[in-house]
């Protein structure tokens, strides 16, 4: 969330930059500054009352010693007083405050400086290219790749569970296992990533922590009451493994990857391309984390984002890598590259993964700190990036693959991962 003392200091400033994101989330800050000065004013007058109850119980004790029973009963009726004001103050600044952070945790992160100014993705400039779109005469799309060589059955993901499911079979499933294992290696033995094994079913607050919930609560699936939730992306449990936790200077940057299936309803993705497995409600994914100190982020988003780009250029893939304006930019990020794989089949680039910066919106918010080299506290900075989402991935790959036979030629880094290096 917002540093509330940011926001004392310059509201201005906070309202124009949340302006360049679209919507009405810069409108909130003057509430919130309301409700600040509700809580301060009566947190400081509560401070006065606790101090005038505390003299006057001195008074009571004195007269109780000097047999004073009369004068001390008379002072007790004060106290009793405001004892009631004191809890009329409680009421209030409790009041204040649960409004406030409910509006803190309702206002988006503010866009990076630099971040492109734009209404939409329409004005996402395209920052570098990298290889060549393959020469593919009238090329099949995933789908009819897919059915021609028995490696996804939609039929059997509609029937077990309904429309956004699908079941990978035989080679299918092999290839699937195989870009995994491809990615954790990739991203633990050259770009050295902690892997790590995380539930896939997370508690409410951790949601809350890196910024799904309130906003999203509609695309996630949750269970026991919207208490638990199937996990969205890696990021949360990965990210939320540092909440409410001190480091040291020393321990940072933490980096981990983790492979999870991920769970979405889409509830806003209506009318977009869902053809095949371009969109679905149950996708795997290996993340990249990493918990930075402040003045390191912008480097490191930079270096992340090239550890996201190498998987594409070992497997030989052309991409290219767009940055999001502010109009385009998620709930809580302050600065995002998209990284976009060329597909032969839907004739344009579809995106393979979000590599971001958070600054420490999301580690304000999961009370995720270190401490300096001065021994002051300090909150860290957060990162992450899919490192990459497998549909997508599935999707480039056999279509940028494809033959004139029909067969599919895997790339060289994935041969020794699937065990064959043609499928068809």
């Amino acid at each position: 969330m917002l540093d509330i003392k940011a926001i004392r200091e310059d509201a201005a400033a906070i309202k124009e930059r949340l302006a360049t994101r679209g919507g009405e989330a810069h409108l909130l800050i003057d509430e919130v500054l309301e409700c600040d000065a509700s809580w301060r004013k009566a947190e400081t007058d509560k401070q006065s009352l606790l101090s005038q109850r505390k003299s006057l119980s001195k008074q009571i004790g004195a007269l109780m010693g000097q047999g004073k029973a009369d004068e001390a009963e008379a002072i007790k009726e004060q106290v009793r007083i405001v004892g009631e004001g004191i809890a009329e103050l409680d009421i209030i600044s409790e009041k204040a405050g649960s409004r406030q952070a409910e509006l803190l945790m309702s206002i988006p992160n503010l866009p990076y400086a630099d971040c492109p100014v734009g209404a939409d993705e329409d004005a996402n400039p395209e920052i570098r290219v990298w290889g060549e779109k393959p020469v593919i005469d009238e090329p099949l799309d995933h789908v009819a790749l897919a059915e021609k060589h028995g490696l996804i059955s939609f039929e059997d993901g509609t029937r077990i569970t309904g429309s956004g499911y699908v079941v990978y079979r035989g080679k299918g499933a092999r290839l699937e296992r195989a870009l995994i294992q491809f990615l954790l290696d990739l991203q633990t033995e050259e770009h050295g990533y902690e892997e790590v094994n995380v539930p896939h079913i997370i508690k409410r607050e951790c949601m809350e922590g890196t910024g799904q919930l309130p906003k999203f609560e509609d695309d996630m699936y949750g269970i026991e009451g919207n208490t638990l939730f199937l996990a969205p992306t890696a990021e949360v449990p990965v990210t939320n493994l540092y909440r409410d936790t001190l480091l040291s200077a020393e321990d940072l940057p933490v980096k981990l990857t983790a492979y999870t299936p991920c769970f979405r309803r889409e509830a806003g993705s209506a009318g977009r391309d869902n053809r095949g497995i371009i969109r679905m409600h149950q996708f795997d994914k290996v993340e990249l984390v990493q918990i930075v100190k402040p003045e390191d982020s912008t480097r490191l988003l930079e270096e992340l984002t090239g550890h996201a780009e190498a998987v594409l250029q070992k497997l030989g893939l052309h991409y290219r890598v767009i940055e999001l304006c502010t109009g385009d930019i998620g709930f809580s990020s302050t600065k995002t590259y998209d990284i976009e794989v060329w597909s032969p089949g839907q004739d344009k680039f579809l995106e393979v993964s979000s590599c971001s910066s958070f600054a420490d919106y999301q580690a304000r918010r999961m009370k995720l700190r270190f401490k300096d080299e001065n021994g002051k506290n300090q909150i860290c900075h957060t990162l992450n990036g899919s490192g990459t989402a497998l549909p997508r991935l599935y999707v480039a790959l056999i279509e940028q693959y494809q033959q004139e036979d029909g067969s599919i030629r895997l790339p060289e880094a994935l041969v020794p991962y699937f065990r064959s290096e043609v499928i068809g």
